[in-house]
């Protein structure tokens, strides 16, 4: 099973992103076969599964970004629609609110993934 994990993951050791959203396995070691220039990640205690599930999160938290991202849009959208009506804007205001209060909630949970994965590693 993990020679199999091992060789799933043929991208390049340092790091490396997908539109921004980082690799499951982006805390662990790895070395790189110097003929195929390909990395496999080196799982070699418990630690390294949280380290997995950490990058996981990390993802999530991220698309949670871009949904907030996505809701303030839809706020200004609904906020500009509503034309001055009270019942509309006010709801159109609450929407903005609060997907800005959810941005930085993930914003700073995604922060936090990050830093406890970096000490783990």
């Amino acid at each position: 099973m993990i020679r199999y994990i091992q060789n799933f993951a043929d991208a390049s050791c340092p790091g490396g992103e997908f539109f921004g959203f980082p690799k499951w396995y982006k805390y662990l070691s790895g070395s790189t076969d110097p003929n195929t220039k390909l990395c496999s990640p080196q799982l070699s205690n418990i630690n390294d599964t949280y380290l997995i599930v950490a990058a996981i999160i990390e993802m999530m938290l991220r698309v949670a970004v871009l949904l907030a991202i996505g809701y303030v849009i839809y706020g200004g959208i609904q906020y500009i629609v509503s034309q001055g009506e009270p019942d509309k804007t006010t709801k159109a205001r609450n929407t903005i609110t609060d997907a800005f209060i959810g941005l930085a909630i993930a914003i700073t949970a995604a922060s936090v993934v990050a830093f406890v994965a970096g000490r783990i590693n």
